[in-house]
């Protein structure tokens, strides 16, 4: 259990270095050279969702850039994306990061509230993607779960994103930060209405039947 813990978090410290040391801007001019060719530039920017959780560069990038290269078509690649990218920190999250105070109180929340619902309300929340997932993953949700969840909550960012990206000249690391302060307090609300109920039952200490099991 020791070992686990710190492989995972000399594991999110690497990362938190390459995040610090490696900026998304030449990534960023890459695309925009390769917009022009439209199998190039999704091509490239399916290698930028493959590193993207290396370097924990935010889901945006891939957002925008996909609305910048295809326009509002670009919405389902984009989407797409958002949940492979977010597969391999999930993945690391489960399989060093289950023995932990953090792990049991989120196993909690996710038992009150159902896999589904957890996952969706917290894509909703404006925090980092990589964060979320991280959480999820030690929370022991199903990667079927995880990613479908994913797909539902990411929805709104993707769309603001696609929609971002096609209205730009040129792909900066300004653009990833446009977002609309109403989208971020919707969303926010959104979530907090879906978790309200089973975080008080934690809180409280109650435990509820699982649902589809019946009580004994």
């Amino acid at each position: 259990m020791r070992r686990s813990r710190f492989l995972f978090g000399l594991l999110v410290l690497g990362v938190l270095a390459a995040a610090v040391l490696v900026a998304p801007g030449p990534a960023l001019r890459w695309l925009t050279w390769l917009a022009a060719d439209p199998i190039r530039f999704g091509l490239a920017l399916f290698v930028v969702a493959l590193a993207r959780p290396l370097v924990a560069w935010p889901t945006t990038l891939l957002a925008v850039g996909a609305g910048y290269g295809y326009g509002f078509v670009g919405v389902p690649y984009a989407l797409a994306l958002i949940v492979l990218t977010s597969v391999p920190p999930f993945l690391v999250a489960r399989r060093f990061g289950r023995e932990s105070r953090a792990a049991s109180a989120g196993e909690r929340v996710v038992r009150e509230a159902g896999d589904l619902r957890s996952v969706v309300a917290s894509r909703l929340l404006p925090a980092p993607s990589d964060v979320v997932s991280v959480a999820a993953g030690v929370s022991g949700v199903s990667l079927s779960t995880f990613a479908l969840g994913t797909a539902i909550g990411e929805l709104p960012w993707a769309l603001v994103g696609v929609l971002a990206g096609s209205s730009l000249d040129t792909l900066t690391e300004a653009s990833l930060a446009a977002v609309d302060w109403r989208l971020v307090a919707a969303c926010a609300l959104a979530s907090v209405l879906l978790l309200a109920g089973p975080l008080y039952r934690v809180a409280v200490g109650r435990e509820d039947p699982v649902v589809g099991v019946d009580a004994e």
